[in-house]
Parts: structure tokens; sequence; C-alpha cells
């Protein structure tokens, strides 16, 4: 399964993947915007957004970017780490993801 972390703090990135590898999940997190994320973000199975730490106009692109695409959307105000275990446990629960 594929995780796109968008928003939360450029000092946790790697925190994030990792806790995304616990799950067995391939992960991209996007803490801001660097250039066009078009081609970037692909077709991820579920899109976690921060919404605390990101801003209006790349939220605006990234939910054009993944319309239209089957991906799973969660919105979290905080962008802890247990924050993204909560949404992790949530939307994966106790299912393992391939690897791939």
């Amino acid at each position: 399964m594929s995780v796109v972390i968008v928003g939360g703090n450029e000092r946790m990135e790697r925190q994030y993947k990792d806790i995304c590898s616990q799950y067995s999940c391939r992960a991209k997190v996007f803490t801001k915007k660097n250039g066009s994320l078009k081609n970037k973000i692909g077709s991820p199975d579920l899109l976690v957004l921060f919404t605390n730490t990101v801003s209006h106009k790349m939220l605006r692109g990234v939910l054009n970017e993944t319309n239209g695409t089957n991906a799973v959307i969660a919105r979290c105000h905080s962008s802890s780490a247990t924050a993204l275990k909560g949404v992790l446990d949530e939307h994966i629960g106790g299912k393992l993801c391939a690897r791939g």
C-alpha cells in the first residue's frame, strides 16, 4: 500500500517514513511545495493531510491531483507521530500492506 503525506514538519519527515514502514507501507512525504506535485504524487492508496501545517494553495493542488483516483483521504489537524499512527491504525488497522 502506498501512503502520501502532505504537510507536517520537515524535521519529522524521516520519522513519518519510519512509521509507515512499520505498517509495511511505502510513503512519500511532502512537507512543503517544491515545484509541481503533479508527477510526484502518483496514485496513492491513502492520502494523509496534516491540515495545520499545510497551506491552502498546496492543499487545493494536491486534492486536484488526486481527484478521480481511488485514494482514501484522511485529514488530521495535528502533525505528530501519534496522530499519524492513529490515522494508519484507523485506515489500515491490523492489515499488512504489500511491499512493492
